[in-house]
């Protein structure tokens, strides 16, 4: 990731001339987001064996939603691979969980605990936003500014944060670029400008970052992994991509294209997860997703491993992608769903907010119900129970019972709740519209073209206000991936790291437990 100060030099493709700067004829800006207004108390269950439940060395899991000290005034969760992010109406973020790779942004000792409780991360500025992968975290500032920490990883492994490796502490990772938004998938990780640039990051296996090639994808090639480790813009056909929102799940991304309000995703969609309604290998490029599959009055997107599920402004909740486990909550169908699926039970509540994990789904209701689906094996549905959900499932519990649920963050095996307390007449942090990120106007000008690192010579010079055309082609494929016979059908490509164990139960990629 570029470090340094905004006013810079103008990357350059290799040996090639510097690209030639193209000022923006854009009238637009996207505002910053707010923080949330209700704030609460954070909830987990499930495993905790690497310290993801935030309850201390002695308890290794809960099959319902417990307390975590300490975590009060939080306006938001965000649950990683094994750890956690909350962000408080401070602007202030606090982690717990495993910190193998810096995940948490903050020093740990072994012999203290450290990992097992929530404690602050030192930030430049208060936070609006958060977003947690598998091993890498990520979080937005009131002036625009995207800092990260932690690790990607590859089906070689970890890659690291950026060229020079793991980040255990915090660096920004656009210096001079206002941002509006963020959104980490498993390892990759999204970024939105305020002119509406999506800039990608991370491991692009499966085609998640979508303005890397397949060839590229491994970072074996003569660039290594300088293109995937330092943020580009995304292209479609030579132009730049206008959004005014983004979504990732774990392989895949999404956004929505300003001028016509119609979904693109990237990614992988060996089970149809993209909304592309026949499965195929990577899709490396944005492609617009037909309306066939009904990607259409999107209010937010979310998903895990082999499915996706989406939230539409008429507060109703549709899945598409694999059924295995119960993950779309359809019940006992016997086929995938290839297009967006109403979830029957959930047809009469007024859903307010969505989430996955890996395997597992859950749904808030506006009256603040939580209603869970899928894989249980891990006890991180917080039903009390091992076993998989194939059906929304109400919780109850003690610790939940008569209160309001803001929101659930799911991830590896584990998962976060973040109930509702008393109203608080203390002040929160607002944007920082007096004090944007520094920039030049050289570095403003770079904002508006995109470093020729991350294009090809003869798109370098393309402006960035035309607008971006619809791409409802089907994408190139490098020819058939025969069906995996252990795991009921993936197609992936050779180069792809979505396999799951011998028993079909999805693990923690390189994790290793501290002894």
């Amino acid at each position: 990731m570029a470090r340094g100060k905004a006013k810079r030099e103008p990357a350059t493709n290799g040996d090639a001339p510097p690209a030639k700067l193209v000022r923006s004829s854009h009238k637009f800006e996207l505002a910053l987001p707010t923080l949330p207004k209700s704030c609460g108390s954070v909830l987990s269950c499930g495993q905790g064996e690497f310290g993801q439940l935030g309850l201390g060395e002695d308890v290794m899991e809960k099959s319902r939603p417990a307390l975590v000290d300490g975590m009060k005034d939080v306006v938001d969760i965000s649950a990683g691979g094994m750890h956690n992010l909350c962000l408080t109406r401070k602007g202030e973020v606090y982690s717990f969980g495993c910190n193998d790779e810096g995940a948490l942004g903050r020093a740990t000792n072994d012999d203290s605990g450290a990992e097992f409780l929530p404690h602050k991360i030192n930030l430049p500025a208060p936070c609006l936003k958060i977003s947690a992968g598998d091993s890498h975290s990520a979080c937005l500032l009131n002036d625009g500014r995207v800092y990260a920490w932690g690790s990607f990883r590859d089906s070689h492994g970890n890659m690291g944060l950026t060229l020079e490796g793991n980040k255990r502490l915090p660096i920004e990772v656009l210096p001079g670029i206002k941002s509006v938004d963020i959104a980490s998938g498993g390892d990759h990780l999204v970024i939105l400008t305020e002119i509406g640039h999506v800039y990608t990051v991370g491991c692009a296996e499966q085609g998640q970052l979508g303005r890397i090639s397949t060839r590229a994808a491994s970072g074996e090639s003569r660039r290594g992994k300088k293109e995937l480790l330092k943020p580009g813009v995304v292209t479609l056909r030579g132009k730049f991509v206008l959004a005014d929102a983004i979504w990732a799940s774990t392989y895949c991304t999404y956004y929505k294209d300003r001028n016509t309000s119609k979904i693109f995703a990237f990614g992988l969609n060996n089970y149809c997860q993209l909304g592309i309604p026949n499965p195929s290998e990577n899709v490396v490029k944005p492609v617009f997703v037909p309306e066939l599959t009904s990607f259409t009055d999107v209010r937010t997107i979310t998903g895990g491993q082999h499915h996706t599920m989406v939230l539409k402004n008429d507060n109703k909740v549709y899945v598409i992608g694999r059924k295995e486990y119960g993950r779309l909550g359809l019940g006992d169908v016997p086929a995938d769903a290839k297009t967006l699926t109403l979830v029957d039970m959930l047809a009469t509540k007024k859903v307010v907010d969505v989430s996955c994990g890996d395997c597992t789904s859950f749904a808030v209701t506006e009256g603040g119900e939580v209603y869970a689906w899928g894989m249980g094996s891990s006890q991180q549905l917080g039903t009390g129970s091992e076993d998989d959900a194939i059906k929304p499932v109400l919780l109850v519990s003690k610790q939940i019972q008569g209160k309001r649920i803001l929101k659930v963050s799911s991830g590896g095996q584990h998962s976060l709740f973040l109930v509702e307390d008393k109203p608080s007449k203390e002040r929160t942090p607002v944007p920082d519209v007096s004090k944007p990120a520094a920039k030049s106007k050289k570095a403003a000008t770079m904002e508006k073209a995109e470093p020729s690192s991350t294009l090809d010579e003869a798109s370098s010079s393309v402006k960035s206000d035309e607008v971006t055309k619809e791409a409802s082609e089907k994408p190139k494929t490098n020819g058939t991936v025969p069906k995996d016979k252990n795991d009921g059908g993936d197609l992936v490509s050779s180069s792809s790291t979505v396999e799951e164990t011998a028993d079909n139960k999805p693990s923690a990629r390189g994790r290793k437990r501290k002894l």
